[in-house]
């Protein structure tokens, strides 16, 4: 019984020993979760954090201003606040940056939270949330393949935007997305610390949420291509007419103002060769004759008187 204890604990501590140097070559424990607080994997839980920084600020700014304005009026009602109201503002002062600077604070969803949520761009948004609220938990490998799901997961909203959210494959993806991801990690966390990096059934709880999660990974990348196949198609049948109509082949440059502008006083085209004079008729010919006889006829008579 002694030697089995002894065995056990000495194959712990290598265990243990193998984790800790893993982590330091990838950058060690506190730096993983130095990035896990820090830093937001996805746009849905950044546009979250952003809206509660503005509020803080908006809340600081009204509380300065009331704050700014009671000591005026105080200022003109007592005819000057003296020393100590100077004091009691600076504090008052003090206190709302320390208070609003604070709170309120972005509240992180519980696992309930996500399974209620209907709305896709909220599920996307809560569940990037609370998976960066889960990272400093996890093993080195599975923190990189959760920072890749917040890539994924904001992809997977921009599509399940424009599907109907009774629709099964709809139903299914928040299944996915808002029940079997969560309930991977909380599976994992359950194990005790000791536990997570030893090896039973050739394998540990640390490389089954590896693989776990990878899996989920593809699933969703999976999902997000098959939703995409209709925008897809889209684009490339746009494209194609586009092509059709103003490409290479069926389009034709305009004619310049230049080119389109007629000659002046020939509205003809030109002819090539000599011009030919086109003969008179023959009754002009004799109306012309007649004229001149007559003329000469009048001009005989006048000089004989």
């Amino acid at each position: 019984m002694v030697t089995e204890d002894l065995t056990s604990r000495s194959d712990r501590v290598i265990a243990d020993a193998r984790a800790l140097v893993r982590d330091n070559r990838e950058g060690g424990r506190h730096r993983q979760t130095g990035k896990a607080l820090g830093a937001a994997i996805g746009k849905g839980s950044s546009e979250l954090r952003s809206r509660n920084l503005k509020q803080r600020i908006k809340l600081i700014a009204l509380s300065l201003v009331a704050i700014l304005v009671a000591s005026s009026v105080a200022g003109i009602v007592l005819n000057g606040i003296g020393f100590v109201g100077v004091m009691v503002t600076f504090l008052a002062i003090v206190a709302a940056l320390v208070i609003f600077g604070n709170f309120p604070k972005v509240k992180v969803p519980q696992r309930a939270d996500l399974t209620r949520t209907a709305d896709a761009k909220q599920l996307v948004a809560r569940t990037e949330l609370w998976l960066e609220n889960q990272r400093p938990a996890l093993p080195a490998p599975a923190v990189a393949l959760v920072d890749t799901l917040g890539v994924q997961l904001d992809a997977l909203g921009l599509q399940l935007a424009h599907v109907d959210p009774a629709h099964p494959a709809a139903l299914e993806t928040r299944k996915l997305v808002g029940e079997y991801l969560p309930e991977t990690i909380d599976s994992y966390r359950r194990i005790p610390d000791h536990l997570r990096r030893e090896e039973r059934a050739g394998t540990t709880p640390d490389a089954q949420l590896v693989e776990s999660l990878g899996k989920i990974s593809r699933e969703i990348d999976h999902v997000t291509r098959q939703l995409a196949e209709g925008s897809l198609d889209d684009l490339a049948i746009r494209t194609r007419y586009l092509d059709y109509k103003y490409g290479d082949a069926g389009w034709k440059a305009p004619l310049s103002p230049r080119q389109t502008r007629k000659p002046n006083g020939n509205r003809h085209p030109p002819q090539s060769g000599p011009r030919r004079s086109t003969p008179p008729d023959a009754q002009q010919q004799r109306q012309h004759r007649q004229c001149r006889a007559g003329r000469h006829g009048r001009s005989q008579r006048q000089l004989a008187e």
